[in-house]
């Protein structure tokens, strides 16, 4: 009882890293078209805030903890190994892929401001009906495979462990980041949802843009 503990507060701790979580950021500050329109009343527009927040951080979350506990799961299973530099791989790639979506969050900003109405709101490509988000959620998750099925997080102890115990670690490991990251996206949801946020929506978006991509350059260049 206590590894399945252990794993399910590793998970969760995983689930917060910082990559992740701008990630989601990113995805989370877009908007549809309704939401933006001047008859759509403010509480409609927060709904909507709040509902697309929720909805990609559970998607990231389901193709991180997917990839991340199927595919570590089946590796050990099989007995596989993966190379360092697959690990290395994907640390770049989730770092490629935080530059890509802070460069198009400040695209879509300075597109919208220079063509925007007066006391329109800032709000970037819609993701809240794509799969986006789970299928970055799931790239993210390449960079932590090989740490996984090598049960690194548990510590090396548990070589000698039943498969189904260890199977059930990673079922745990990864339920632990499901949880974290809906959390996340409840707070989320709860902040973007705000009159306050409304009135700096704009300043929001530029500062999600350009935090994802420090973090990405960083994360590529300490990769």
């Amino acid at each position: 009882m206590f590894l399945l503990a252990s794993a399910l507060f590793l998970g969760f701790l995983h689930g917060l890293g910082a990559d992740h979580l701008m990630a989601i950021a990113a995805l989370s500050v877009d908007g549809d078209r309704g939401a933006r329109s001047p008859a759509c009343p403010e509480r409609s527009r927060r709904a909507s805030r709040r509902a697309r927040a929720l909805g990609v951080a559970t998607r990231f979350a389901a193709g991180h903890a997917l990839l991340l506990g199927v595919g570590a799961g089946l590796i050990v299973t099989i007995g596989w190994s993966i190379p360092p530099h697959v690990e290395r791989g994907g640390e770049m790639l989730g770092g490629a892929l935080l530059i890509v979506m802070g460069l198009v969050t400040l695209q879509h900003f300075f597109t919208h401001r220079a063509h925007r109405a007066p006391g329109s709101e800032y709000s970037a490509p819609s993701t809240r009906h794509s799969h986006l988000p789970t299928m970055i959620g799931a790239a993210f998750a390449v960079s932590s495979l090989r740490a996984l099925a090598m049960l690194t997080p548990f510590g090396n102890g548990l070589g000698s462990a039943p498969l189904s115990v260890l199977l059930a670690l990673i079922g745990v490991f990864a339920a632990g980041i499901l949880v974290s990251m809906s959390l996340f996206g409840v707070a989320l949801a709860g902040v973007l949802s705000t009159r306050a946020l409304a009135r700096v929506g704009h300043g929001a978006g530029a500062l999600v843009g350009v935090s994802s991509v420090l973090l990405g350059v960083a994360w590529v260049v300490t990769a």
